[in-house]
């Protein structure tokens, strides 16, 4: 029986490979009795619309693109609550997301294990009225997500984050938060802070699996105050080197929600995509809210 593929394709993703691979892929989805209908995207936003409107009437939505693209797909099923299975075919600059789950980096074989695979389920975060799958940032190197031009991203890749992020370096400042969970408050001067639901956080951050289940109904919430000098600068770095998330500086802590106060200046990043900053922010966990194809298998 024939099913119904929709394959929604960013064309500038990544180094653009997605669209030297396109037809090969299309033809192993065709081979297992898909009818594809293809989508490229045109600007921002687009991929959410498209999914939005067309993604509740296939059998099998497929992301080919970087996890803004991703972020888009998925936020556009949430929008109409379609729980239509979506397999990710990772071609971005970082795929944080994809890493986290352990998709394939080869397309083709990505491709093959959608074939393969089986819907998992996932959550997200929904942060006001958006929602994000892996990050929602604030602070130093927050901005480079979003800022490095697109032809530096797919040149460099990771790299590109990091060097616009020294960047802000000389520019750097606090920001005061006050940050409310359900059994604790949190409030000082923070450098950087993250919510996030991945093992990966722009390929400078890494979570061990073993502290992140990505469906447990919980995020996790990483927080780094102002150094008060070079010495605890130093020892700032060395520590998220080493992954060591309990220091005087840094913390890491696990919620199913939060509220957070802040000034409505600051700018936050969605899965490496701009947000205005709010004065208050309302942040929750999503639970079991996608579907997404892997051939990992869960105990």
């Amino acid at each position: 029986m024939n099913k119904r593929l929709l394959l929604i394709m960013n064309p500038y993703a990544g180094k653009k490979i997605g669209k030297r691979y396109l037809s090969d892929i299309l033809e192993k989805f065709c081979l297992a009795q898909y009818i594809p209908t293809v989508f490229i995207t045109t600007g921002a936003g687009n991929a959410r619309d498209i999914a939005a409107q067309h993604g509740a009437q296939a059998d099998l939505l497929v992301c080919l693109g970087g996890d803004g693209t991703f972020n888009e797909v998925v936020s556009g099923l949430l929008h109409i609550g379609a729980d239509t299975p979506i397999g990710y075919i990772p071609c971005g600059s970082t795929n944080d997301f994809a890493a986290s789950i352990g998709l394939q980096k080869n397309l083709l074989k990505a491709a093959s294990d959608i074939l393969a695979g089986h819907p998992h389920t996932y959550d997200v975060g929904k942060f006001g009225e958006r929602h994000f799958t892996y990050v929602a940032s604030f602070g130093a190197f927050t901005r480079a997500s979003y800022n490095t031009p697109q032809n530096v991203k797919n040149a460099l890749g990771h790299l590109a984050y990091i060097l616009e992020g020294i960047k802000d370096l000389p520019t750097i400042r606090p920001w005061h938060l006050r940050i409310e969970t359900p059994t604790a408050i949190y409030e000082d001067d923070y450098i950087f802070g993250a919510i996030s639901n991945s093992t990966s956080v722009g390929g400078i951050l890494n979570l061990h699996s073993q502290r992140v289940d990505m469906n447990d109904g919980l995020l996790e919430l990483l927080l780094i105050k102002m150094p008060r000098n070079a010495i605890e600068l130093n020892d700032c770095i060395r520590a998220l080197q080493e992954q060591n998330y309990n220091t005087q500086a840094i913390s890491l802590h696990s919620t199913d929600r939060l509220t957070i106060l802040a000034d409505p200046s600051m700018e936050w990043t969605l899965d490496g995509e701009r947000e205005e900053g709010h004065e208050r922010i309302e942040v929750a966990n999503v639970q079991d809210a996608i579907r997404v194809i892997t051939r990992e298998t869960r105990s």
